[in-house]
């Protein structure tokens, strides 16, 4: 039984007009899915709960983007906070599978993705970032980081932290062991 599952975060259509660059990461964490399902791991879709007044006219708040949308088998998480563990049974569903190591990919670096790897460690799992599987917004604030600082801000800190039993790795897509 595979000890690592794949966590896709808030890759949902309603957030692309605002992510910075989604093509490669998209790509990228496609791949991932792909090769974590022909290893049998976990593929575990978590998915913000928009509120309806911040939902476009049209738009399908749930909707998962084309690229990285969810195959049979795959399993689809709804959260209604940053933190892809609170309320969402994802720990339990983790342990049941024999998972021990959660592999991090999605939107948005400096929020979700930052929390689901701090509260992996909290929950008794080893981490792996991918440290090209993530990605911000653009902000038009102009005493914002730049995008790429952003990401590279967040592998840096989220990278140092490490508990007496459970630590972050950071590795590169292409690299990911399943």
């Amino acid at each position: 039984m595979p000890e690592n599952a794949l966590l896709i975060i808030d890759l949902q259509s309603v957030y692309l007009p605002g992510m910075y660059r989604p093509g490669p990461v998209l790509d990228r964490v496609a791949a991932l899915a792909d090769r974590a399902r022909g290893a049998g791991a976990p593929v575990v879709y978590l998915r913000q709960v928009v509120p309806p007044d911040e939902v476009p006219a049209g738009a399908d708040p749930r909707e998962l983007l084309g690229p990285v949308a969810p195959h049979p088998g795959d399993v689809v998480l709804d959260k209604h906070s940053a933190d892809v563990f609170l309320d969402t049974g994802l720990a339990e569903l983790l342990r049941d599978r024999g998972v021990r190591r959660i592999v991090v990919t999605g939107y948005s670096t400096e929020f979700c993705v930052d929390t689901a790897v701090r509260s992996g460690l909290s929950a008794g799992f080893d981490v792996t970032l991918v440290t090209d599987g993530h990605l911000t917004s653009l902000d038009d604030d102009p005493t914002a980081l730049a995008p790429e600082a952003v990401v590279a801000h967040h592998n840096r800190v989220l990278g140092a932290i490490g508990y007496a039993h459970h630590a972050v790795t950071l590795t590169r897509a292409a690299d990911v062991p399943f």
